[in-house]
């Protein structure tokens, strides 16, 4: 008697993936023939998401003798595709031989080959088997495979080559084999990098010099980084000091190299060294005036006041004055590094950010919060993704309002208007995609930065008794144009479901300390905001539903009560049904205190009354009723027959 065929399917997955060559084949010699052919062809789910086929798992795992006896007894698809996980990275479209290669299998990498296994198949982000040998460094099978007729010229899905993720990851006997077999040095990656921008960025000098051993060249990416800049603004001062004598390289960049370098270290988060800095920027100094006759004098920017208006040191002797005072020192570095990289340039930000959670550990927050809203602004400026910097400033905030240090309105408030000019973008990249926009990406993006504003709003609250009338009507206004929006998580929750919520999640670094759900203030200013109060999730439940399930009925009553109360003073439907067709009275607890507030505030209108009775008995309406009514009527029940 045969054993049923999921059964026999987990049991060839699992003695593939264990490699268990004689269990597999006794499992497969003694089923239907065409029952082996498809679950050998079959991908098995994971835990983990993964999916991969029997013959898939045994290369991933290395299990060599499993893959022979497959592929000579049987007939397997040897190009069938599957998604597997590598160091953290999702792998869609990913071959048996592409996995082999990826885990460093050369034996199974050979028998697959041998057996006609597609030297170039590409997963779904175009990464062949050669390009994941050269991503964990594995010569052998480099060069195996371009011995095969892999072609070592073919890029991923961002034209990144085989080449550049070899310097990259800086293995210099890889890089030295596909140069001598012809490999591009100069081939651009979409983001206008080259091998040697790779290379040098990452500290890798043998591989950079065998890079200019064939002519790599030193051209500029779209951020306009060199690879000397890239080096330099990664505190990578050996390829630094290799590359400031090549004659590539002019005096004005060899200055600007050893300038940025030294700015660098005196505000990067792995490698903050203040000696290095002054070392290099006093050398880039002295190089500026080595011939007295021709100085080679800075082209200043305008002061900027989250740098506490620094202007940068002109000579010698300016700097010298400054060596022993680190603050000097640390605004000295930002000012230089945004002169030379720009303020379009995506690496700007980072040591702004580091300086100003270096002043938030000393409690000095006015200043951490300049420095913070001027690299918001630069981020925001140049659409580069802003969800860690918004909750970022969510965090301080909670933190000083906890600690009884005094957050100003002003500072929310831009904060909040930059959390509003990054939700109207999720939203228009979710209707309008553009080609380098995941929808997964951008929905995961847009549920934290709505929750993120949760925050903001609640924060607000704490503040808006001391505002003055204007700003308490610029808040609402915003409020307002966020309700507007009408953005919600994935699961159909708007911003006042969540403020009703006693899930929804809270931080906890300081946040938890001051925002705290479901949130009487929050609610009510969401709701005098326009916030619709009958809005529902996508199963159908109101904010009066969400409110009526909160826990702590007795212990937060005014909360409870609060909340009801304001809901239902602003129209919320009393007899709205969710899916399951419970109105917020009925998914209240029997006898609960929700249920005793909910039946103190019961007033059924001759319009709701109407509207049950369309639902009570299943009456068609769609086209008998003004349009402005299908709604209200729908509110008040699912599957309610719209046509005859």
């Amino acid at each position: 008697m045969q054993e049923p065929r999921d059964h026999l399917k987990n049991r060839v997955y699992y003695a593939a993936k264990d490699g268990m060559s004689l269990a597999l084949y006794a499992l497969l010699v003694g089923a239907n023939k065409q029952e082996v052919e498809a679950i050998l062809d079959e991908k098995f789910v994971e835990d983990d998401g993964q999916e991969c086929t029997p013959l898939i798992v045994a290369a991933r795992q290395g299990h060599d003798k499993v893959m022979r006896m497959m592929l000579t007894k049987f007939k397997p698809d040897l190009e069938k595709e599957g998604t597997v996980k590598f160091d953290g990275y999702v792998i869609e479209g990913a071959s048996a031989l592409w996995c082999a290669a990826c885990a460093g299998h050369l034996n199974v990498v050979k028998t697959l080959v041998k057996a006609g296994a597609d030297v170039n198949h590409p997963t779904k982000s175009n990464s062949t088997p050669l390009r994941a040998a050269c991503f964990d460094g594995r010569l052998d099978i480099v060069k195996y495979l371009t011995y095969h007729r892999a072609d070592i010229n073919i890029a991923n899905k961002y034209n990144n080559t085989c080449l550049m993720i070899a310097a990259y990851k800086g293995h210099l006997d890889v890089v030295s084999f596909l140069l001598e077999h012809g490999a591009n040095a100069n081939e651009k990656a979409l983001c206008g990098a080259t091998a040697l921008h790779f290379a040098a960025e990452c500290g890798h000098l043998p591989v950079v010099k065998e890079l200019l051993k064939y002519n790599a060249v030193f051209s500029t990416n779209d951020s306009g980084m060199t690879p000397i800049k890239a080096a330099a603004e990664r505190t990578r001062a050996d390829v630094v000091e290799y590359l400031v004598e090549r004659p590539e390289i002019s005096k004005e960049e060899q200055i600007e190299a050893l300038e940025l370098l030294g700015a660098s270290y005196a505000n990067d988060k792995e490698n903050y060294d203040i000696v290095m800095a002054y070392k290099y920027l006093h050398r880039s100094m002295m190089l500026r005036y080595s011939d007295p006759d021709s100085p080679v004098k800075k082209k200043l920017i305008t002061p900027i006041p989250a740098y506490e208006h620094w202007v940068e040191s002109q000579t010698v002797y300016e700097l010298e004055a400054i060596q022993n005072n680190h603050n000097s020192i640390h605004m000295e570095a930002l000012t230089i590094r945004e002169r030379i990289l720009g303020s379009q340039n995506p690496e700007v930000p980072h040591p702004v950010i580091y300086r100003g959670a270096v002043f938030a550990d000393n409690a000095r927050f006015e200043r951490c919060l300049e420095l913070w809203l001027h690299a918001l602004r630069l981020r925001q400026k140049n659409h580069i993704s802003v969800v860690k910097d918004l909750l970022r400033f969510a965090q301080v905030f909670s933190q000083m309002l906890h600690v009884n240090v005094k957050v100003t309105y002003d500072h929310v408030v831009q904060v909040l208007a930059a959390a509003i000019t990054e939700l109207e973008r999720n939203k228009y990249k979710l209707s309008k995609p553009g080609p380098k926009d995941d929808p997964e990406t951008v929905m995961e993006e847009l549920e934290s930065n709505l929750t993120t504003t949760l925050y903001l709003l609640t924060i607000l609250t704490k503040l808006l008794k001391e505002c003055s009338e204007e700003e308490r009507f610029n808040v609402n206004r915003m409020v307002f144009t966020l309700n507007q929006l009408n953005v919600t998580l994935r699961d159909g929750q708007t911003l006042l479901h969540l403020a009703c919520n006693a899930e929804t999640p809270v931080d906890d670094f300081h946040t938890n300390d001051v925002c705290k759900f479901p949130c009487a203030e929050t609610t009510r200013l969401l709701i005098k905001c326009g916030a619709d109060v009958n809005a529902m999730d996508y199963d159908r439940n109101t904010p009066l539903h969400v409110i009526v399930n909160y826990h702590k009925p007795i212990s937060d009553f005014l909360t409870l009560h609060s909340i009801i109360t304001d809901l239902t003073e602003a129209g919320a439907h009393l007899d709205c049904v969710n899916k399951r067709g419970e109105t917020p009275l009925e998914a209240s607890a029997t006898g609960s205190v929700a249920e005793i507030i909910l039946k103190t505030q019961m007033k059924l209108s001759l319009k709701c009354i109407a509207a049950n009775a369309v639902k009570h008995h299943k009456l068609t309406y769609q086209g008998q009723v003004p349009e402005a009514l299908e709604s209200f009527i729908e509110l008040h029940g699912p599957g309610i027959v719209k046509k005859a």
